[in-house]
């Protein structure tokens, strides 16, 4: 599945907060979104997604514009994986993970032994089956981050857009968001938009990446160009110093602030 953005722009009360955005991410690819607090990634992720409309330019699908879709097929194509910021419902794992199959069940029915076992698949990919009848509002913060992104692969999407999935998050489970992230993208070709305040997690997670200014520019492009002193700088009014480090024949690369531009 090919995802583009073509000339997208957005604004609130005359403020144009996203001006003339364009990029795409192809199947397989994960592209991270980066920017300063309040520069725009949470209104770009509902615009191209179809909860705002697009003051100019458009979403597309396989070359066909997402307005043409209906809904329930955009969401059997795209699955959106929210912050875990804690279930205000106490249900099990495997209930919130079932959730996810309403594209498929319908308004009416009730869940089905296929739809069980999909959901228990799902689970058990990413590692998460032991959680199955744990309850969701006794979970930890990465715990409950996994359980959504099984939610999200009940759907066999061909995209994920998760936001800023590995917040508030310690180091290990920060890293099992990423690991599972670069699993399905490799394993399952399953395409990722992801909304990341850490420069070096995009470095580390991504194809593309797409800086978003605080003029409502961006910059977009292969990860490993677009993420350099200079834009950051300019997006994030920080000079960096990006670092390599080569161990065990991998190169890490690492962005170390430095001082306020």
């Amino acid at each position: 599945m090919k995802f583009e953005v073509r000339n997208g722009s957005f604004g609130y009360d005359k403020r144009k907060i996203l001006n003339d955005i364009s990029f795409e991410v192809e199947s397989g690819e994960v592209l991270s979104v980066l920017g300063s607090n309040g520069v725009g990634k949470t209104t770009l992720l509902k615009c191209m997604m179809g909860f705002l409309k697009w003051d100019n330019g458009k979403t597309y699908i396989d070359g066909k514009s997402i307005e043409e879709y209906s809904h329930r097929d955009v969401w059997k194509k795209i699955a959106y994986v929210p912050q875990a910021k804690g279930a205000a419902f106490a249900y099990s794992a495997l209930d919130m993970v079932l959730l996810g199959r309403s594209a498929h069940i319908g308004t009416f029915r009730q869940p089905g032994s296929e739809d069980i076992e999909t959901a228990l698949k799902a689970m058990d990919d990413i590692g998460i089956l032991h959680l199955k009848d744990k309850l969701c509002t006794r979970m930890s913060g990465g715990e409950l981050q996994m359980v959504l992104i099984a939610r999200a692969l009940t759907v066999s999407p061909m995209m994920l857009v998760l936001d800023e999935p590995e917040s508030n998050l310690d180091f290990k489970n920060q890293l099992i968001i990423l690991d599972t992230i670069k699993k399905l993208s490799r394993e399952r070709n399953i395409s990722a938009i992801v909304n990341t305040h850490y420069p070096a997690h995009a470095l580390q997670l991504s194809d593309k990446a797409l800086m978003l200014n605080r003029d409502g520019t961006s910059f977009y492009g292969e990860a490993g160009e677009i993420i350099n002193e200079q834009n950051m700088r300019v997006s994030f009014g920080v000079n960096v110093y990006v670092d390599r480090l080569k161990l065990n024949d991998l190169v890490y690369r690492s962005v170390i602030p430095l001082s306020l531009a």
